[in-house]
């Protein structure tokens, strides 16, 4: 019996098979939403990758991080987005929800249903809205183990 190969992380990404048709756009007209991806430390991670669906509408959107960590989609207003997290280090990605509340007055993303309103780092602006995603440490956005 051959030994078990020993796992793999995620990242970092080979450009074949990464880049999406449509990219982080996937609505011209919807709504922006962008942040930061973070490590344990605060600092941004350069080579993540941040994948959003929903299902009503179907959408899919892809987009790596910059050289800032910055990602960014463009994407139907919706009452959520689920979340996917790929960098470098993580064995399996990270998943999580963006949750909008249309209709103005101080609506904003929250992470996941235990994180509520409180979260600091999620806000509403003139642009769309701020998600910073957090993978460890102090702030963490909380994950879904599915």
């Amino acid at each position: 019996m051959l030994p078990e190969t020993p796992s793999q992380t995620v990242g970092p990404y080979l450009s074949l098979g990464l880049p999406w048709e449509a990219g982080p756009v996937a609505d011209p007209d919807g709504v922006r939403i962008e942040g930061l991806v973070l490590d344990r430390a605060g600092e941004p991670v350069l080579d993540a990758l941040v994948e959003t669906w929903q299902r009503d509408p179907p959408t899919f959107a892809r987009g790596p991080t910059d050289d800032e960590g910055r990602w960014h989609v463009v994407v139907p207003l919706a009452p959520y987005l689920a979340v996917h997290v790929f960098a470098r280090g993580l064995l399996r990605h990270l998943t999580t929800r963006v949750y909008l509340e249309p209709g103005g007055g101080g609506s904003r993303p929250r992470a996941g249903p235990a994180r509520a309103p409180r979260d600091p780092d999620c806000q509403r602006d003139d642009d769309g809205y701020r998600f910073d995603i957090c993978i460890q440490g102090e702030g963490e956005t909380v994950f879904f183990d599915v």
